[in-house]
């Protein structure tokens, strides 16, 4: 399938790339030295309408769909992939409540979200369940008119300012199986506290931590997931988040092969520029093939969200996108690198910052690992065909 973006998506990413230029670059070393949440960044997006490009017009937002936030995500990142994150956490926190027939909490938060007044959080991964979510311990109880929720999530992006938390915990049918369902739960919640907050290698202005919940109770109508149908809930809330993390990618790999040809450009070894050096050469055309690639998945992933297909049917190109584009970002990442040479190690440069940047983005929403079992039984179960 060849994608092509409109052109309002066009024009859009020139002002995204005008906008990254001037409000991302010069906060992106600062943000990541200081390793807490970067207000000044936030409200730059909120001010230039970036918050609410996944949410519809009719909820406050401008309606862009994932093809737009991903473009966002992208320029971004070109400089800065905290701040690419927290514009992907405007989609996963919201995500649920988007594809939930919970219409009154829906209505209710997401244009809160939109304007910036709120904030969300998506709490699923534990420290013994990340890859494997049929392992989670969170266990929602039924308890008068909702449930009292117990366990502790881990590594969860954004919780310091979350206003609120989309829980994903395991209760059970009327049958009395064991079900997974999501949860909404605001932060002045009596039960709800956060642990430790960790200390990471990468991505830090945008700080993670452990959200604890102990007999916290929430009312049945803060019940997300309809029920049976947690599982497939989470998959396509997983599922169609998938491209932003793509995009994450993408946007690295492109910021670190300009910094670095820049670089080059300017720099002469063995009475030339580095750039014009062969095995430069050689790496800077490999990246930049690989570039060109994940491009095409990331719009292709994003078109098919905004379209509706982010269920099983589509969950081997989801995978192939995000696996795809967040190798290359580790891949880029190293190589620029090392066109840098010993100055690309320093702090003075923004190299070392994209290398331990990209290491994350093979690991989150599923490991690459994971993606790639995903492909195999997309491809195995004639759901993923060369013919597509």
């Amino acid at each position: 399938m060849v994608t092509d973006l409109a052109s309002e998506h066009l024009a859009f990413r020139k002002v995204l790339r005008s906008f990254a230029e001037k409000e991302i670059r010069p906060r992106a070393a600062q943000a990541d030295q200081s390793g807490t949440y970067p207000e000044d960044m936030f409200n730059a997006m909120r001010t230039a309408g970036l918050l609410g490009l996944c949410i519809p017009q009719e909820l406050g937002g401008s309606g862009g769909g994932m093809t737009a936030l991903c473009l966002a995500i992208e320029e971004v990142c070109r400089y800065c992939n905290s701040a690419g994150l927290m514009l992907l956490l405007t989609r996963l926190a919201t995500g649920p409540l988007l594809l939930s027939s919970n219409h009154t909490l829906r209505d209710q938060y997401l244009p809160e979200v939109a304007s910036g007044r709120l904030r969300g959080s998506f709490c699923l991964t534990e420290l013994h369940a990340g890859s494997d979510v049929n392992q989670i311990a969170t266990s929602a109880r039924p308890h008068g008119h909702g449930f009292v929720l117990n366990g502790t999530k881990a590594y969860i992006s954004g919780a310091t300012v979350a206003d609120f938390f989309i829980v994903w915990a395991k209760t059970q049918t009327a049958a009395g199986a064991d079900e997974m369902a999501a949860f909404l739960v605001d932060r002045d919640t009596e039960g709800l506290a956060l642990g430790h907050i960790d200390e990471k290698m990468g991505v830090r202005a945008v700080p993670t931590a452990e959200v604890v919940l102990s007999d916290c109770y929430v009312p049945s109508d803060h019940r997300i997931s309809d029920s049976e149908g947690g599982m497939r809930h989470l998959m396509a809330s997983l599922n169609s988040a998938r491209p932003g993390v793509a995009a994450r990618g993408l946007g690295l790999a492109e910021g670190a092969l300009a910094y670095a040809c820049e670089y080059a450009r300017n720099r002469t070894a063995f009475g030339t520029a580095v750039i014009d050096i062969p095995a430069v050469q050689q790496m800077i055309a490999d990246i930049t093939i690989g570039i060109e690639a994940a491009r095409g998945l990331v719009h292709r992933a994003a078109q098919m969200v905004d379209r509706g297909e982010y269920g099983l049917e589509a969950a081997g190109m989801m995978a192939i996108a995000k696996c795809f584009a967040t190798d290359l970002a580790v891949r880029a990442s190293s190589d620029c690198l090392q066109i840098l040479g010993a100055a690309g190690y320093m702090s003075d440069h923004p190299m070392e910052r994209f290398y331990r940047d990209a290491k994350q983005l093979q690991i989150v929403e599923g490991t690459n690992q994971i993606q790639r079992v995903i492909i195999a039984r997309a491809v195995r179960d004639g759901r993923l065909t060369f013919a597509d």
